[in-house]
């Protein structure tokens, strides 16, 4: 009789070219995530809509803006460790069906009060949706493209944001914005019952189950079909702990955890503020309302091709260097924008420059850290981060609208908000030494 052999499932992957599986994951995951930036989008467009059906002054969407970005890190922090207790599919299709319910639900208010509350609502499963894609897909990437691979799944974001500001331009306008919303809704509802069918369990995940050996096996069939995996034993997932949230901070995560929540929340405060207030930063140089758009368009252009290229780099190359070194690269480009407000080219120049390097870079961070945790915390680790990158967003947007009302010059402005950035970029850099520290004592 022969005795089982064990089979590590990343080795097993790494071992093997990306099959036909794995990129029909990538591209799920790439549409949970466009439809995730789709309605985040939406609700800055039928802003305008809301303000004159309901007679609203502009303090009042404040706390509509307010309540998504806060739905969006409470439920990240809930969703996490669900999903590594649960499972990565199972989550991520609660999450998706979660906001496609609220949107569709939204619609139908007929008061700011209860669109906010519903927008909150929403924003629980567009926060749980988010990390979970990010973790299912690095747990089936090979390791030496697991970087490109989640970037450009993120992507999908900026494309689905970029999609619902078109689309919001034509329906607002014809139709008004509850058809916006309902849209938003129907879309990832569709997408469930696909995801149910087609979509696989990460099997990174299902090795730590005691019944999981049968679908991990199945799994892998579907990735290599002559693999010889009969009576083979799973491994490479640790048994998962009692509380994943305590597992970030054992004494190998604790620095790491915490380096990374700095850089996430940096990261985002600056992201949001330029997002929500570039086009008025913009305007105030003189500039007419629609040369600030199309400026600001630019920064995710940027951070679109800054994500690929990044991405790319960090398989090649030492990948806290990469990010270290953009983010403090995005704190000059900052900078160069507040003294550029007089050049239209040399402005478009540096917000580009700084969407690749700031929006660009995030999106590599999230890369970074599904790599950083072990897989019994990964997504966890990975949506506590976004969790408390959230803070920042909101700190952001907030911090946007102080400064402006304090009447600084841009060159001012722009100087404060490369402060967070070379933070970000600092945090990095430190995590890569205190990485290459740990990998180093283990050796000796």
């Amino acid at each position: 009789m022969a005795l089982p052999h064990a089979i590590d499932v990343q080795t097993f992957i790494d071992a093997r070219p990306v099959s036909a599986l794995q990129w029909r994951l990538v591209a799920f995951c790439f549409l949970v995530v466009a439809l995730d930036g789709f309605d985040v989008a939406i609700v800055g467009h039928i802003a305008p809509a809301l303000r004159a059906e309901w007679s609203l002054g502009v303090a009042a969407l404040g706390p509509l803006f307010a309540a998504g970005l806060f739905g969006l890190m409470v439920g990240a922090l809930l969703v996490g460790p669900l999903a590594d207790r649960y499972g990565r599919k199972t989550l991520l299709i609660v999450s998706v069906a979660g906001f496609g319910i609220g949107s569709c639900v939204s619609a139908l208010s007929n008061d700011i009060v209860t669109l906010n509350l519903l927008r909150f609502l929403t924003g629980l499963g567009l926060g749980g949706a988010m990390p979970t894609a990010i973790t299912l897909t690095s747990e089936f990437c090979p390791t030496q493209r697991r970087s490109s691979l989640v970037t450009i799944m993120f992507c999908g974001f900026t494309l689905g944001s970029a999609i619902g500001g078109l689309v919001a331009a034509h329906v607002v306008t014809d139709y008004g914005w509850r058809p916006l919303l309902v849209a938003g809704g129907l879309a990832p509802l569709a997408l469930v019952p696909v995801l149910w069918w087609a979509m696989p369990e990460s099997v990174r995940y299902l090795a730590g189950r005691r019944d999981g050996a049968s679908e991990v096996a199945a799994t892998l069939r579907r990735i290599s079909p002559n693999a010889d995996l009969n009576g083979a034993v799973f491994t490479g997932s640790p048994e998962r702990q009692r509380s994943p949230v305590r597992a970030l901070f054992a004494s190998s995560l604790r620095t790491g955890t915490l380096l990374l929540w700095l850089t996430f929340f940096m990261s985002l405060l600056v992201v949001y503020l330029l997002s929500n207030w570039m086009p008025t930063l913009i305007q105030r140089s003189g500039l007419s309302l629609r040369g600030a758009s199309l400026i600001t368009a630019t920064f995710q252009v940027g951070g679109t091709v800054g994500a690929i290229v990044l991405g790319w780099m960090m398989d090649r190359v030492n990948p806290h260097h990469v990010l270290g070194l953009a983010y403090m690269a995005a704190a000059g480009f900052v900078t160069v924008m507040g003294l550029a407000t007089t050049t239209p080219w040399l402005m478009t120049a540096a917000v580009f420059g700084a969407g690749f390097c700031v929006s660009g870079t995030q999106i590599g961070a999230n890369a970074l850290a599904a790599a950083f945790y072990p897989t019994r915390c990964r997504a966890t680790g990975v949506s506590w981060a976004l969790g408390i990158g959230r803070g920042g967003s909101i700190a952001g947007s907030l911090v946007g609208g102080m400064m402006l009302t304090q009447g600084w010059g841009l060159g001012t402005v722009y100087g404060l908000v490369a402060i967070p950035v070379s933070i970000a970029g600092a945090a990095i850099l430190t995590l890569g030494v205190s990485r290459r520290r740990a990998l180093s004592s283990v050796v000796a």
